[in-house]
């Protein structure tokens, strides 16, 4: 499966096979990464040279302690980064934009509420699918006039899930 990593606003395609053989970049990685004794801390050997790592999973992404360093991460799976391409959609130039689902599911968590500014990419909905949870995000700035699903609530493709306007 192939994952799109970015760190620090820099992205990587990372290829894991079914084999366990890995890519970065279409080159082959010789990686074997281990939790250790504590919940977050990793034992990385990478092209035979030994690593400990601490992840912490943050919302959107994770924190990466190596080597001294700490790393903002954010991984995608390719089946998520098809979603969030397919959804992409020009933003409409001023006025009402109706944020729908993606993918048919069960609405887990609403983040925000009628009357509510919202900023590009904010977080509105939280959309569970084939068991995995499913930001759906505000596609431009706005305030929220509408928000007309609730948590347990089950949705089609293309329900209408919130509505912006962006006209303030």
């Amino acid at each position: 499966m192939k994952y799109y990593v970015t760190v620090d606003g820099k992205e990587y395609e990372v290829d894991i096979r079914d084999d366990g053989r890995v890519f970065l970049g279409g080159e082959p990685l010789d990686v074997d990464l281990a939790r250790v004794a504590q919940e977050n801390l990793y034992s990385l050997l990478l092209d035979h040279r030994s690593f400990e790592i601490a992840v912490e999973e943050v919302r959107g992404g994770y924190r990466i302690l190596l080597g001294g360093e700490l790393y903002e991460v954010q991984v995608t799976d390719e089946r998520r980064r098809r979603l969030m391409q397919g959804r992409s959609k020009p933003a409409a130039p001023h006025g009402e934009t109706r944020v729908t689902a993606p993918i048919p599911g069960l609405i887990v968590k609403v983040e925000v509420t009628v009357g509510e500014e919202v900023a590009a990419n904010q977080p509105l909905v939280i959309l569970e699918a084939m068991k995995m949870e499913n930001e759906i995000r505000a596609p431009q700035r706005g305030v929220v006039r509408a928000v007309l699903v609730e948590p347990g609530q089950s949705v089609d493709q293309g329900a209408i899930l919130v509505i912006l306007d962006d006209t303030v």
